[in-house]
């Protein structure tokens, strides 16, 4: 029960890796809040934490800032709302572009910015950012998500550095290939195909794809006062992917 009296915010909550990192949070003692643009989904994820659902769009700080005052101010912000489009770059238009950094990266800049203020005034606060291991080292096909994630990589550390004299931490997680719809969905509409799949597989030195849980936890340590010590940094959970 790290977490106990805690109040966390997941935004893309309603699936995948925020769907366990919802269910992670709570077992580990934690008032979960669940934002998301799929409020049936938030509801459905919620009702089996026992946290609570609230519509938010993280493209738009009003959105944002408006969850933000139902819910009250978050110990835990799991800034978790992202996307992608496969595509080769030279295929893309600035419409996806547009949308992907509205998702990925701004978004991220109104959650954090919604909950510094009462953060910095609390003295306390934990921040962790799902990033990618794609905003490390770059992915083919996704040049564009593989920029927003490494943005915000950067905007963490940026984040960390202001904040760690208010008592709060700011950190960032690079998962690797994860099994979330969002990938397996790709695969399935031809997007990338079984053979992309392997090759990701091959990428790691587990030579298997990763779990929300496995994502979840490491979350769950980075919320906790178990990391009081640890700001600033991007904590790969890719097996082995990510080594340099």
């Amino acid at each position: 029960m790290r977490l106990e009296g805690r109040k966390a915010l997941v935004t893309g909550g309603a699936g995948g890796i925020g769907a366990a990192t919802v269910a992670r949070l709570a077992a580990e003692g934690a008032e979960v809040w669940v934002g998301d643009v799929d409020l049936a989904g938030a509801e459905r994820v919620a009702g089996e934490a026992a946290g609570h659902a609230v519509e938010l769009d993280v493209t738009s700080l009003e959105s944002v800032k408006a969850a933000v005052t139902a819910m009250g101010a978050p110990d835990i912000l799991v800034n978790n709302a992202g996307t992608d489009e496969f595509g080769f770059f030279t295929y893309t238009t600035p419409e996806q572009w547009q949308r992907l950094v509205a998702i990925n990266l701004m978004g991220v800049f109104n959650c954090t910015h919604a909950v510094l203020p009462a953060m910095q005034e609390a003295g306390y606060g934990r921040i962790v950012t799902i990033s990618s291991e794609a905003g490390r080292v770059g992915s083919k096909g996704s040049a564009v998500y593989s920029a927003t994630k490494g943005g915000v990589v950067a905007f963490m550390k940026a984040i960390a550095r202001e904040s760690a004299r208010y008592g709060i931490t700011a950190n960032s997680i690079a998962p690797g290939p994860i099994e979330t719809p969002l990938l397996m969905g790709a695969k399935e509409f031809g997007e990338i195909g079984e053979k992309v799949i392997e090759t990701m597989k091959g990428a790691t030195q587990m030579k298997r794809l990763g779990q929300p849980d496995e994502v979840a936890a490491a979350v769950a340590f980075l919320a906790s006062d178990d990391a009081t010590y640890v700001t600033g940094e991007t904590l790969g959970v890719s097996g082995g992917l990510g080594m340099v």
